[in-house]
């Protein structure tokens, strides 16, 4: 406080008159709406993407459907890097086409992979190893 000389016979007044006013209220309502927007984001992009086992069958069915057209050029762009460097453009129909047509007729979850079954027009299946690398691409046959 200061000890001049005041205009009026009274202190000056401090400044914040009244009791401090907690705000814990609106700090626990910003930390529970940025959560909300967290899960409500993961939800979101799951019923937008889809689950990953219906990525995979999906990545797995444009796949088939390249090699029966004979574009082995969109073919080649969904493997993933190890099996895009292992296997040139030319050769990826005959690594991995079947009896044609070949129909998806699951998947399961193998952990860091997914892995989506085919059955060939000959009742022949192939299991192919599908796994996230910048969207669904296949990266191999799965040994049975």
């Amino acid at each position: 406080m200061s000890t001049g000389p005041y205009l009026y016979d009274d202190e000056p007044e401090p400044l914040h008159t009244s009791t401090p006013r907690t705000r814990n209220g609106q700090l626990i309502a910003v930390l529970v709406a940025t959560a909300l927007v967290a899960v409500g984001t993961v939800v979101g992009l799951f019923l937008v993407r889809g689950s990953p086992a219906e990525q995979s069958e999906e990545a797995v069915q444009v796949f088939l459907a390249a090699l029966a057209a004979d574009d082995t050029e969109t073919a080649h762009q969904l493997l993933c890097e190890t099996e895009s460097a292992r296997i040139d453009q030319d050769e990826v129909a005959g690594a991995y086409l079947g009896t044609t047509p070949g129909e998806v007729v699951g998947s399961t979850d193998a952990g860091i992979e997914q892995v989506v079954e085919v059955r060939w027009a000959d009742a022949a299946t192939s299991r192919f190893a599908v796994i996230s690398e910048d969207g669904a691409r296949i990266c191999g046959l799965v040994e049975e």
